[in-house]
């Protein structure tokens, strides 16, 4: 009697866990079918559109010759340019000096922002994204308007990381 009443418990906890897996608090379950409503009739729209309209006849792909081309050009170790701020209130360039390459924007990372964690209690996801320091141990922001510049000192010719956060300009070759 006893292991025919423990096997009844037994079975109850585990058909009470698998119950309990999928519950969350809230209409969770509403809106995850809504959004999966929503995402199904957007895929039915898009593929309309693509039957309709389709792609475009590109054969030149100009875009993508151009992006490699400014990639390659900034990847040179000896390329100077010529850095200027933009003054809002004049609306002119002032020049502030040679440095190497176009800068680095400050919210660039060095590593991917974000990493997944393993979270038990996301319902069939598996893991979380959160954000993920870079090396030096910061989170950088995720836009910010300010630059790293290499600026060249015109007494040594070293090249030196200088900061900027107004609004520059940065040139191969001198702007008037």
């Amino acid at each position: 009697m006893k292991l025919r009443d423990l096997t009844l418990i037994l079975v109850l906890i585990v058909c009470m866990s698998f119950l309990f897996t999928g519950w969350n608090c809230g209409n969770s379950k509403v809106e995850a079918s809504t959004e999966k409503k929503q995402q199904a009739e957007t895929e039915q729209i898009l593929a309309e559109i693509d039957r309709q309209v389709g792609l475009p006849n590109l054969a030149n792909y100009q875009q993508k010759k151009t992006m490699k081309m400014i990639y390659e050009l900034c990847d040179q170790e000896d390329l100077v340019c010529y850095a200027y701020l933009f003054s809002d209130y004049r609306g002119e360039l002032n020049y502030v000096g040679r440095c190497i390459g176009f800068g680095v924007p400050f919210s660039a990372q060095y590593t991917n922002p974000d990493k997944i964690i393993e979270d038990p209690w996301r319902y069939q996801s598996g893991g979380k994204v959160i954000p993920q320091a870079d090396p030096n141990g910061l989170y950088m922001p995720t836009s910010s308007t300010a630059t790293w510049l290499m600026m060249l000192d015109e007494k040594t010719g070293n090249a030196r990381p200088v900061y900027f956060e107004p609004t520059i300009v940065v040139s191969p070759f001198p702007l008037h």
